[in-house]
């Protein structure tokens, strides 16, 4: 038996594998170029003056490369999911009301905004004294990240 028969089963099975192992459409494309390329080999075809095994890694990256041009932009279509906004991403951008001293040295500290209150931390580590006014700027789990409206100003 041709070992190239072998030689793309071989490819077939490891390109499934890391497939299989791997999240996000890595080398299915790969698989189908091996599928070709065996193809190819079993039935012994060549192209113009080119060998036999010349012709199956051709006709392996020609399929390959098909493949994945053709099936790219459809994969990622499907694959990509639009970031769906939570009610609390409203809450970046706007004012609060500082209810407990952020200090980020004693992981302290907590805002009040859009009706609900929040922990939180200082965005450049500055003490932020209680009834302080601060813009939110980040969420990092269920922390907010805020900073000195002032300073905000100042940076603009």
């Amino acid at each position: 038996m041709n070992i190239f028969i072998w030689l793309w089963l071989g490819a077939i099975v490891l390109f499934g594998v890391a497939e299989v192992l791997t999240e996000g459409m890595v080398s299915i494309w790969f698989v189908a170029g091996s599928l070709a390329a065996l193809i190819a080999c079993m039935s012994g075809w060549s192209l113009g003056g080119l060998t036999p095994e010349a012709t199956q890694v051709l006709v392996f990256a020609v399929v390959s490369a098909l493949a994945l041009a053709v099936t790219r932009p459809l994969v990622r279509r499907f694959m990509s999911r639009p970031h769906i906004p939570t009610n609390s991403d409203r809450v970046l951008g706007m004012t609060a009301k500082v209810t407990e001293a952020v200090d980020n040295q004693r992981a302290s500290g907590a805002v009040y905004v859009d009706g609900k209150t929040w922990t939180a931390r200082s965005v450049d580590g500055d003490l932020i004294p209680a009834g302080t006014q601060v813009k939110v700027q980040k969420i990092e789990g269920v922390k907010l990240l805020v900073q000195f409206s002032e300073k905000m100003e100042v940076a603009k």
